[in-house]
Formats: structure tokens, sequence, C-alpha cells
């Protein structure tokens, strides 16, 4: 183990969450498939804690046929039981459904704006907001507003504040984190 200083949040104990915190959170990443990937593990995120989810990280990956939207926007009655009796995941009935809820209007904003990112440029216009010790603000408080009109579920202020940090739209590494950047 290193002796970098890291974000308080970060279990030094648990090497997956190192190395998410050292190569992933907070770094640009606008992929269409990235930004599905993470919107659906960050929506069953509520109420658990993002490690937990970040250890079923490839268990969700196999059990949504590796995060690909055309199959998710397709399960029916039979794979949702499947998923609900899938020990490696978070068998949240309502989560599961709102997955694949939230996989079609995904899907239509895409379909909308070219890109996903191309839509969350609508609130950002393109830019990174550097801020620590935050969990919501006015940028995840519209976001979360206008995916909720779109019929979004699980996508509270909160949980899309964390979505906004994981992809590095939000830039939030403590200030006592090696990775700490002031602007």
């Amino acid at each position: 183990m290193d002796n970098k200083k890291r974000c308080k949040w970060c279990n030094l104990k648990n090497p997956k969450y190192i190395d998410y915190h050292d190569n992933e959170w907070c770094k640009p990443n606008f992929d269409d498939r990235y930004l599905y990937e993470m919107l659906i593990l960050e929506s069953f995120q509520a109420g658990l804690s993002w490690e937990c989810v970040l250890n079923k990280r490839e268990s969700f990956k196999k059990a949504y046929d590796n995060f690909d939207i055309d199959k998710v926007c397709s399960y029916d009655n039979k794979k949702i039981n499947e998923l609900l009796n899938n020990k490696e995941i978070i068998r949240n009935k309502l989560k599961i459904n709102a997955s694949i809820n939230n996989s079609k209007i995904f899907k239509e904003i895409v379909n909308e704006y070219g890109t996903f990112y191309n839509y969350l440029k609508t609130f950002t216009h393109n830019n990174t907001l550097y801020e620590v010790d935050k969990t919501t603000n006015d940028l995840s408080d519209a976001i979360s507003e206008d995916l909720q009109k779109r019929g979004m579920k699980f996508v509270g202020s909160t949980i899309i504040y964390s979505y906004l940090q994981a992809i590095g739209v939000i830039y939030s590494h403590d200030k006592e984190c090696y990775l700490f950047k002031k602007v």
C-alpha cells in the first residue's frame, strides 16, 4: 500500500475502492456506454453505500448483459425474476424495475440529443465544477428534476450529484487528497 493521502470516504482496505478513487472518480468520461452504466449503478446506490454497489459492479455487468441498453430495454418478467433471484447484485424490485424504465428514458434522451452528454451539456454548458463537501447543488437539482419529469426513478439530487462526480462533471477530491486540484 502506498502512503498517498486519499479522500476521507475511500476505504483504504478495499483495492476496488482505491482503484475507483484513483483512476475513475471525477475523471471526465462522456462515452454514452459509460454514462449509462454509471447512471444504472448510481440508481442502485440509493439508501446504500457506493462501496456496496462498486463491490458488485462486475456482477451487475454480467447480470445486465454488459450494460447493453437495447437488451436492458427489452427485459421481460422472466428476466426481472432472474435479476430478483441473483444473489450477486442488489435485489430490490423497485430499483430493478426503475433500471429498465430509466434505460428506456436514457435511450429517448440519446435519440433527442444525439448523446447523453449533449443532454447534460444543456445544464453544464460543458463546464467542470470544482467543489468539495457537498452532496447536492443547483446543477444536480436541475438535472434530477428534469429526469424525474421525464419519468426516471431513483434519480434524486443526491444520486445525480454522485453521478456527476463519477463521470467527471463535478471534481470533488478532498483538499487533503493527493488528487485535489485548486482552480
